[in-house]
């Protein structure tokens, strides 16, 4: 399949690390929210699909986390005499935990916000023939034990169209 999927995560990986991503949009959505919110730096920024306890007992978790895979590709052929001519199906999990419950919701709102934001400001060519139309999808997960006591999960999903040679 030419690498889709480890082209687009990597792609959506530099959009979240660059100055102008996570830690510029973080800073502006913390302002306009009126709250101070922990950095995500790079250590925080998984790029693979992991089970929130797994992630736990393999790795030191540094909370609020990000994980970035692609969930699905699908090679449609809608252009002729391309090998890979479809969508590669992206997902952009965001974890965040705390020692209480009050606030972890609203938490969790803002850095979902964060991500979309970056997802806005990159939309259209993404290069080595991937584009993003804009539109996505985020899913509140329920709030769980785990990671510093609580913990609660939100997936954004999008869709990448890719035509590779």
């Amino acid at each position: 399949m030419a690498n889709v999927s480890t082209r687009a995560t990597t792609r959506l990986f530099q959009f979240l690390l660059t100055p102008a991503g996570l830690s510029e949009n973080l800073a502006a959505v913390a302002e306009l929210n009126g709250v101070n919110l922990a950095e995500i730096g790079a250590k925080q920024v998984y790029t693979q699909n992991v089970a929130q306890e797994l992630l736990e007992r393999a790795l030191d978790v540094k909370y609020p986390a990000v994980l970035l895979y692609c969930e699905k590709i699908s090679n449609d052929l809608r252009e002729k005499f391309r090998t890979f001519s479809g969508k590669a199906q992206m997902a952009i999990e965001i974890r965040v935990s705390q020692d209480r419950i009050e606030g972890l919701e609203k938490l969790l709102e803002i850095y979902v916000d964060t991500v979309t934001r970056i997802l806005d400001q990159n939309r259209g060519d993404w290069g080595n023939g991937m584009f993003y139309t804009g539109g996505y999808e985020a899913v509140f997960g329920e709030m769980k034990r785990g990671g510093r006591n609580f913990i609660q999960t939100a997936k954004i999903r999008f869709e990448v169209a890719v035509s590779l040679d």
